[in-house]
Formats: C-alpha cells, structure tokens, sequence
C-alpha cells in the first residue's frame, strides 16, 4: 500500500466508486441493503484514510472506523463528533458481507447508513483541498 500524501486522491476515488455503487443499487428494482451497507462503510473508510494520508499519517490496515476516526481526530479534534456515525457504520464492514440469522439491514437502515456516510464525507471533504471533492 502506497502512503504518499498525494496517494489520498485516489482513496477518495476508490470512496466514490463505492458512492456510485450505492447510487446504482438504490434504484434497483430490488435493492441489496445489505450492499449498500457494506458500500457505505467502505466509502466512510476510504475517506478517512485519505484524510491521514493528506494529512502524512499512514492509513492503519483496519476496518475499525472508530479507530480510524481516534485517529483523524489526533489532527483535527472537532472530527471527534463523527464517532456515532462510525460507530454505527463499524458493523456492515464485515458483517453486511456475510449471512446471519439474526439482522439483515432494510431500506431505513441502508438509508441511515448512506446518510451517515455523507455527514462524515462532507466533513472530511471540508478540510481538504478543493480538488479533493472532485475525486
């Protein structure tokens, strides 16, 4: 994995394409919530190792959002109050890929999920170059 600061665009991109994924899912005539969740987790995910990348910090090979965020918030301490949203989101990293018994995520979830994910690419998204909201 290549950490160089200007390596975080292309995170952002790889963010996106899980966006545009979900863009793609949504208006499915059956829609896979559980895809859409993962998705937004990915993107939440993404995003946030491309703030620490910019920011010269490598990108820590988890999928702990809460982790993730402990770390964006080292920077930038307002950040801290994306936690829920990354709380939230932290179950469909692994969970979403795989059966169970006991949840499978529906459209209020899946729309929660996508609407988390936004909340906290916009914030990110503010306190990076301007181009970086073109990725």
């Amino acid at each position: 994995m290549n950490d160089q600061p200007s390596n975080y665009i292309a995170w952002l991109a790889k963010a996106r394409n899980d966006l545009l994924t979900i863009e793609n899912n949504v208006v499915a005539s059956r829609v896979p919530w559980d895809t859409v969740c993962f998705h937004a987790q990915q993107a939440a995910e993404k995003t946030l190792k491309a703030f620490l990348i910019f920011n010269g910090r490598a990108a820590a090979r988890t999928h702990d959002l809460v982790v993730l965020l402990s770390a964006c918030a080292e920077i930038d301490p307002k950040l801290g109050g994306l936690e829920r949203e990354c709380q939230e989101l932290n179950s469909y990293g692994v969970s979403a890929r795989y059966p169970d018994d006991l949840f499978e995520p529906g459209e209020k979830e899946g729309s929660a999920m996508v609407a988390a994910t936004h909340r906290l690419r916009t914030e990110i998204l503010s306190r990076l170059p301007a181009e970086a909201s073109q990725a």
